[in-house]
């Protein structure tokens, strides 16, 4: 017998087994075989000896599976949604899944370009790490029966692994708030993203319970990299009156904070506190290391891949939002 002609089937029949048993056992020895059953490993060594080659193209045209997931995100240089996209991947190989990933650029007509081309590889199901509220596109994948789960932000009705950040942008509060500020601002993220909006309502609703409200000026929905913190930054420190502490609700924000603080030769921590969010891994380096919002970037991601796994296999699973940790450092102190 060639190799050319050593099938699934063929395997299946030399061991009296299903075929679909032996797919399941290869795909585990591939992901892990130290963990694999001897009776995996059995029909593992069965299919060598036959020289059987997995073939996943026309599996996949087969089928209709692939044995894959799709993931999306805005953007995998993204340092938060590369660390989940890595743990995504992992997950997903532990489980004999492969995962592709496509950039959409936050774009509503690049996602639907996106979803459509991994759709076209017959993946298994989605991981959407780019949910916005002001678009049907994520309805539109229900409509279609799609299979997916969302990561790091939520939208109504879908499931997702997440970040509490409402609680989150309550510590940020809370913890301004305790060290005595009262003129408080923040720079915040786009109002078509849950992390923006909820990071933003947990701050808020955090300032209020300590009898602080926020005027409207002291409140820019910017962005989530430096430039935006740079432009609300801009804009805040030149109102006649200047907030005491700025909460960016990105790490990368908070950066373009501390950038405007110190062409004004405003020292952070002293002048103006800053709080960040998420602890990318430069925040406890910088000059002035930067008190922020801890979110467990890993574990979101390998709980978006389990739910997934959980989906296409017909397990029952419900959202999960991980809880964030307050990060006290430098760039926040006591108000005079």
């Amino acid at each position: 017998m060639t190799q050319g002609t050593v099938t699934l089937r063929t395997v299946a029949q030399a061991a009296g087994v299903h075929v679909s048993t032996v797919s399941r056992a290869l795909r585990r020895v591939a992901a892990d075989r130290n963990g694999a059953t001897a009776g995996d490993l059995r029909l593992f060594e069965l299919a060598q000896n036959l020289g059987y080659v997995p073939n996943p193209n026309a599996a996949s045209l087969t089928t209709k599976k692939s044995t894959a997931f799709g993931v999306l995100v805005p953007r995998l240089t993204d340092i938060v949604l590369s660390a989940m996209y890595d743990a995504i991947e992992d997950t997903a190989n532990r489980a004999g899944y492969e995962t592709f990933v496509a950039n959409t650029h936050d774009d509503p007509i690049q996602q639907r370009r996106r979803i459509d081309l991994l759709l076209g590889r017959n993946v298994d199901g989605l991981i959407v790490g780019d949910a916005r509220l002001d678009n049907d596109n994520l309805d539109q994948l229900a409509r279609r029966q799609v299979e997916f789960v969302l990561v790091s932000r939520s939208y109504p009705g879908v499931l997702s692994a997440t970040c509490d950040d409402f609680r989150g942008g309550w510590l940020a509060g809370e913890h301004l708030a305790r060290l005595g500020h009262t003129q408080v601002a923040v720079v915040s993220g786009p109002t078509w993203t849950s992390t923006g909006l909820d990071r933003q309502r947990g701050f808020v609703a955090a300032l209020s319970d300590s009898g602080i409200d926020i005027p409207p000026e002291y409140i820019r929905a910017e962005g989530f990299d430096s430039a935006a913190g740079t432009r609300g930054a801009e804009a805040l420190l030149s109102l006649r009156r200047p907030p005491t502490a700025i909460f960016a609700t990105n790490d990368f924000s908070a950066i373009g904070v501390l950038g405007v603080l110190r062409q004004r030769a405003l020292e952070p921590g002293r002048d103006v506190a800053v709080i960040g969010y998420n602890d990318i891994s430069i925040s406890s380096d910088l000059t002035v290391p930067l008190s922020t919002i801890r979110t467990p970037h890993h574990e979101i991601g390998v709980r978006a891949a389990e739910m997934l796994l959980a989906i296409t296999h017909g397990l029952p699973v419900s959202s999960v939002a991980l809880q964030p940790t307050l990060m006290v450092r430098e760039s926040t102190a006591p108000s005079d």
